[in-house]
């Protein structure tokens, strides 16, 4: 499988035949001002297919998948958060836990998000819980372990536990299910960005998270572009 700096080394070839025989550029001119292609379908990002249908009809959705196990979500946090406080009201983002057939760790931590998220201490829990997961290195791969870390926040231990198994997040945990795998935004891997529902992209198609989030940038203006 060609990496991504080889497809794009292969794009800005392509392209710049193309430019060569369109436009009439010379040999010289192609090497020493190189034609360079920029955001590209099928280099920095893919097409859902068939497109997720959006929570929102007015404004142009952007779901983050991602799992408090995984050290590269760790680090595309702050980016994301930061990203996050630039957008304008025309932008709603999302974060959906991802949840892939046989991990329980995963299904178990997606529990843990909504159960936060239902309890209302979401925003108290889940930087704390990151970082315990990934700097401190503790396990929390068990409800008691994680009941315990939500007692530090001020939330009863049967509480949690009862709300961990509520009828509530299990919905949202099918929904997580459903969207993560091959009949909704088809991953395999994270963290991974959805735009619009139309379009994904993640750090290995865009060298790197920097890039991630600039592609992003295009494809939410190329929503707009397109009437969203």
């Amino acid at each position: 499988m060609l990496s991504w700096f080889d497809k794009r080394v292969v794009k800005n070839a392509l392209v710049a035949i193309k430019a060569l025989f369109v436009g009439g550029l010379t040999a010289s001119l192609l090497v020493t001002s190189p034609v360079q292609a920029e955001i590209d379908e099928g280099i920095e990002y893919q097409l859902v297919t068939p497109p997720v249908k959006t929570v929102s009809k007015n404004k142009i959705e952007v779901v983050e998948l991602f799992w408090y196990g995984c050290p590269h979500c760790y680090t595309f946090e702050p980016k994301i958060t930061a990203w996050k406080k630039k957008q304008g009201k025309h932008v709603q983002f999302i974060r959906i836990p991802a949840i892939f057939p046989n991990r329980p760790a995963w299904e178990l931590h997606a529990r843990t998000y909504y159960a936060a998220e239902l309890l209302g201490v979401l925003d108290k829990v889940h930087g704390p819980l990151f970082k315990a997961i990934q700097k401190d290195k503790t396990r929390m791969v068990s409800r008691d372990k994680l009941a315990n870390f939500f007692e530090n926040y001020g939330v009863k231990r049967a509480i949690f536990l009862e709300t961990l198994d509520s009828f509530g997040v299990q919905m949202k945990v099918n929904r997580a299910k459903y969207l993560t795998g091959k009949t909704g935004y088809k991953i395999d891997g994270v963290p991974t960005l959805i735009i619009d529902g139309r379009y994904r992209t993640h750090a290995s198609l865009t060298n790197g998270q920097a890039g991630m989030l600039k592609v992003t940038d295009f494809l939410i203006q190329k929503a707009k572009k397109a009437g969203k």
